[in-house]
């Protein structure tokens, strides 16, 4: 007779924090400040303006919105302010840089809220894979707050996890 397979990590009081599980739902979209430049590097302010003007603010209702222009572009700061305006009637959420960026904000505002005392003292694994955008500016923002209540920290898979924490005795 064979004996039974058991599943370890299944049976283990190993808690898995998924930052997945906090990723919040909704279209991401990204404007570039360049498209509104002469040649598409030089700002001139009155052609500028007129090109916010005429544009289609609606597209970006209910959106995560990332502003951004290219670090060769040199813009002034009120550019990226003035576009901010005429987004703001439409969309959720805006940033200025990258959609990482965008994604580092969400997960800023929500990690912060989450009741960790479910992790104390208890061994944690920081969920590694995940199929959604997870910025690793998140994964530095939730060992934060895990790292205070939790006994230990592993990062990665329950199969595969590195060690990254432990409390002393």
């Amino acid at each position: 007779m064979q004996d039974e397979i058991v599943n370890k990590v299944a049976n283990s009081v190993l808690e898995v924090f998924d930052l997945e599980d906090f990723y919040q739902a909704g279209e991401r979209a990204q404007v570039d400040i360049s498209q509104w430049l002469h040649e598409g590097f030089l700002l001139k302010e009155k052609d500028f303006r007129a090109a916010l003007l005429s544009h289609d603010w609606t597209q970006y209702q209910n959106k995560y919105v990332a502003v951004y222009s290219s670090p060769d572009i040199i813009i002034p700061a009120w550019a990226s302010i003035l576009v901010t305006s005429y987004l703001i009637p439409f969309a959720k959420k805006i940033v200025f840089g990258t959609t990482e960026d965008l994604e580092t904000a969400l997960y800023g505002e929500i990690l912060p809220k989450i009741d960790y005392s479910q992790f104390e003292h208890k061994p944690v694994i920081l969920k590694g894979c995940s199929k959604k955008p997870v910025p690793r500016s998140a994964y530095i923002l939730a060992i934060q707050f895990l790292q205070p209540v939790a006994k230990s920290i592993m990062y990665g898979e329950a199969c595969s996890a590195v060690p990254l924490f432990k409390k002393n005795k």
